[in-house]
């Protein structure tokens, strides 16, 4: 792919593209990234999938990371079309025999990505290009792009790809926590307006969580039952959790399931047995706290431990179902499962 190095000027995102073109900016061309390159030759094949409408993604930043990966790999980008086309890239790359799928974009970026190269041996690795970036976070990769770019070249010269675990409901995996319930509603809400999503990011997702507590949950809220394995517990939210943390707010990580890793072979959550008008602020604080845990609130089942479980409407209502950050959609019962070291990463 031929890149051509932008131009900075008149660019809201000025100061990030400055610092990676300073990175780039060598009297030699085989030196980029601050002399993290060298002379050898590229070997390795990586498809950049890029969501062009991600939250901090330009045309700009994408050809100036693509200029910077050329010197460590033979790089492919391209920008996803449709929800679901990052899937249908990779399943391709993965036949083609691609050394590395990069999945630039948020975490629904990141887990089309999976979902399309699920049990193959091409691993994935991400670039941030959301708001959260949380399945970033949790490989250890740098969330900002430049530091993560930087990371992506030394990879090369250390390549180490390992097997992560990979959870499912019903036909979609997912990599780090699903919802059925109130959160899946948040991101229903969230999701439509995209624009107040990338510009008040963690605020927009608190102030549209309050409407909807109080809208859809206060009174009346749609009842769900879970089954993890003989026990029924029955609810109003159920969250499934293939790893920790649950999500992040700012920089501070929200707590909720617990023991779940990405590599431990089974799955946390907890069940959100009732929602008052004291339980939802008392949840919200011991997800925030450093000292206080979710698991021990009175209106909380928690369990760890498990490789399935099974939620389902208990009044005929459809649920609310999220996975990874993203709608998915309205279910009348969730099937949920385990593929331990389902996904080949490098990180």
């Amino acid at each position: 792919m031929a890149c051509d190095r932008p131009r900075l000027r008149n660019d809201p995102r000025a100061p990030v593209l400055a610092r990676l073109a300073m990175s780039i900016a060598s009297t030699d061309p085989l030196e980029r990234l601050e002399g993290s390159l060298d002379a050898s030759v590229p070997s390795k094949r990586m498809l950049l999938i890029v969501n062009p409408y991600a939250t901090t993604v330009s045309d700009r930043l994408k050809n100036l990371v693509v200029y910077a990966l050329q010197g460590r790999y033979k790089v492919d980008a391209i920008d996803t079309k449709a929800r679901g086309h990052a899937t249908e890239l990779c399943q391709e790359a993965a036949r083609e025999g691609y050394d590395v799928v990069v999945a630039f974009g948020g975490d629904g970026t990141v887990n089309e990505a999976a979902n399309g190269l699920a049990s193959s041996d091409t691993p994935l690795t991400c670039l941030p290009g959301g708001r959260t970036n949380v399945y970033c976070r949790m490989l250890g990769i740098p969330i900002d792009v430049v530091d993560a770019t930087e990371h992506l070249l030394r990879l090369a010269d250390d390549w180490r790809p390992r097997r992560v675990d990979l959870a499912r409901v019903n036909d979609r995996n997912f990599l780090f926590a699903a919802g059925v319930g109130l959160d899946a509603s948040v991101v229903e809400r969230v999701d439509a307006h995209p624009r107040l999503k990338a510009r008040y990011g963690e605020w927009y997702y608190t102030s549209v969580g309050i409407r909807t507590f109080t809208r859809r949950y206060l009174i009346r809220p749609t009842r769900l039952e879970t089954t993890i394995g003989d026990e029924t517990v029955s609810g109003v939210t159920t969250i499934v959790q293939n790893g920790t943390p649950y999500t992040y707010f700012g920089d501070r990580p929200v707590n909720l399931g617990e023991g779940a890793e990405l590599d431990s072979g089974d799955l946390s959550g907890v069940v959100l047995e009732r929602a008052g008008v004291i339980d939802i602020p008392t949840i919200i604080w011991r997800a925030l706290s450093q000292r206080a845990r979710v698991a021990r609130h009175r209106r909380v089942h928690a369990f760890t431990g498990v490789s399935g479980l099974h939620v389902r409407s208990l009044d005929e209502r459809p649920l609310p179902l999220q996975v990874d950050g993203d709608y998915i959609g309205e279910i009348h019962e969730a099937r949920f499962g385990l593929a331990p070291g389902g996904l080949a990463v490098v990180a």
